[in-house]
């Protein structure tokens, strides 16, 4: 039998935990030597595969896997690139076969989120119309867990403790000033329509009394004198007042609070912070002091205060990928399955990708409370589980992480340079 090659990379927004996918989806091709050949990856993402940039991991050492396993970003680079439909731009996709054949790639893993699903479905389409024999296979990862076919996207559950962690800090540092200083404190975290992130940092309530004593999520509209009342209230009762809100955060018209006005790469809204526009309310209508914070690309890169369960998911799926293309699999997500709530027990299973690309998981209804401003009890016990353990990186003697931080050369080119 001959052995296959695989094709491997990252796309969309980094997470904590995205390089220890990519580490286990080396390892696992390195354990079986007679199945797999060269494992390459496209560097900085889809892009590095239509401009044939390819990397031979093969020069990555254990000791360097074991230190991207504790690494966050992405050591291959990775893009938002959206490629477009197959009637759209077709010789973006005859480009990637193209890329294929000349480097005898059997199987490709995409390591993303929702349009990363799209990417590797049409590419898995694409290549049975040209008759390629190319098996997809995608990887999980976004931090907004909103990604359909699977119980929790790897990536969530770190930035949800860091989340939730920074809540519970950021909170005691307002309730011990709020006599005299700052009594709202607004935290801006990530979340375009859905608003897991904004729900994680629930879990750092646990009293009524407790922060965050307002959550504002995506999926419920804003109204500006409820939400005031509610404010008003918390300061009232328990001196302070600490606000979470998704940036994402819009109105009962649609219109988003932080609307910048311009998009991103992949066409959708480019959002210009929300916080600040809180805040402001706050102190315009309450007049109380306030601070706010965005915690922006601290959330997704907090690789000191990963969760364990987390590191878990990301090893996990990374390995399954490669076990699931080498069992004839192509077409499918590699989606993790809660089978348990407590004790927490989970498995990893293929997903067609039809049931994925192009969908969103949103928070359902019953995980949200009856205001709308907080989370049910149903919501935490899906998501404790999930930020539970610590998987610290191995810090140096200089006092910092051991992350891994090289250079990596491609593969001469063996095709013409690419245009669309």
């Amino acid at each position: 039998m001959s052995r296959k090659n695989i094709l491997y990379a990252q796309s969309g927004g980094v997470t904590p935990v995205i390089n220890a996918s990519a580490a286990a989806v080396i390892e696992a091709a390195r354990a079986r030597p007679d199945e797999v050949g060269r494992v390459l990856a496209g560097r900085n993402g889809i892009l590095g595969v239509l401009q044939e940039e390819l990397i031979d991991t093969a020069e990555l050492s254990s000791q360097d896997l074991v230190a991207m396993t504790q690494t966050p970003g992405g050591v291959f680079g990775s893009c938002r690139y959206k490629l477009k439909g197959l009637e759209e731009n077709r010789r973006e996709y005859e480009r990637l076969i193209e890329v294929f054949r000349a480097h005898d790639i059997d199987i490709f893993l995409y390591n993303g989120g929702n349009d990363s699903a799209d990417t590797a479905l049409k590419v898995s389409q694409m290549s049975r119309e040209m008759g390629v024999a190319v098996q997809c296979i995608a990887v999980p990862k976004t931090i907004d867990n909103d990604l359909e076919g699977t119980d929790n996207s790897p990536g969530f559950g770190s930035v949800a403790k860091y989340v939730a962690v920074s809540t519970l800090e950021a909170s005691l540092d307002v309730k011990s000033m709020a006599s005299t200083s700052t009594k709202v404190f607004v935290l801006e975290v990530m979340g375009r329509h859905a608003g897991w992130i904004a729900a994680a940092a629930g879990l750092a309530q646990r009293q009524p009394s407790d922060p965050p004593h307002v959550i504002l999520f995506p999926e419920v509209a804003f109204d500006e004198a409820r939400f005031l009342a509610a404010v008003e209230q918390a300061v009232e009762q328990h001196g302070y007042c600490t606000v979470v809100v998704s940036e994402g955060l819009h109105t009962a018209d649609g219109k988003l609070l932080s609307d910048s006005g311009s998009t991103d790469a992949f066409g959708h809204a480019q959002l210009g912070g929300v916080a600040p526009v809180i805040a402001g309310l706050v102190k315009d209508r309450l007049g109380y002091k306030n601070h706010w914070a965005v915690s922006d690309y601290l959330q997704r890169s907090a690789r000191h205060i990963a969760s364990q369960t987390d590191l878990d998911h990301a090893r996990a799926v990374g390995k399954a990928a490669v076990e699931l293309a080498l069992d004839g699999h192509s077409g499918v997500l590699a989606g993790i399955q809660r089978e348990a709530d407590e004790p927490y027990r989970w498995t990893v299973r293929p997903v067609p990708l039809e049931q994925v690309a192009n969908h969103e998981k949103k928070i359902p209804a019953e995980f949200l409370r009856a205001d709308g401003y907080g989370i049910t009890e149903a919501c935490r016990t899906y998501l404790a589980p999930l930020i539970r353990g610590e998987a610290y990186p191995d810090y140096g003697a200089d006092g910092l992480p051991g992350f891994l931080s090289r250079e990596f050369a491609t593969l001469a080119r063996r095709l013409a340079n690419f245009t669309a």
